[in-house]
């Protein structure tokens, strides 16, 4: 009996220690699924690590980052706190910037803001690559 009450009240301090931030609330989610090819020549800079490709499709676009040769990651253009027009640019050190609020999301971090008061991450898509066809998704 003991150790059930110990395991419940370990159970209720971690539970309660938890960010309550509702992030799938952060964005309205809406199906995306954009399929492209590497050699497409709007893709060419995506072609080499450390390029990325602006896309149609997603809110506001889609950012494609070539991470490392063969890792991929995308990004809505959509700015996650604020209902700005403009769509988020691509800063300096894998960077995404909503000039509306100049808050800030990393690239490398899943998209995790940057900026102190940001509780929404940028909206991060599923890439997966097969031979030089990429698609982009979130289901």
């Amino acid at each position: 009996m003991f150790k059930k009450i110990v395991f419940f009240i370990s159970f209720l301090s971690l539970w309660s220690c938890s960010n309550n931030t509702p992030l799938e609330n952060c964005l309205l989610n809406f199906p995306v699924n954009v399929t492209t090819d590497l050699n497409n020549p709007q893709l060419i800079n995506a072609q080499t690590p450390g390029g990325f490709a602006e896309l149609s499709g997603g809110a506001k676009g889609i950012l494609l980052f070539n991470i490392n040769g063969n890792t991929f990651v995308a990004y809505d253009r959509i700015c996650p706190n604020t209902d700005c027009s403009t769509p988020m640019s691509f800063e300096r050190g894998l960077v995404l910037k909503c000039s509306c609020d100049n808050s800030e999301y990393s690239v490398h971090f899943g998209g995790a803001p940057q900026t102190d008061g940001s509780p929404c991450p940028a909206r991060e898509y599923r890439v997966t690559k097969n031979g030089s066809v990429i698609r982009i998704s979130n289901f």
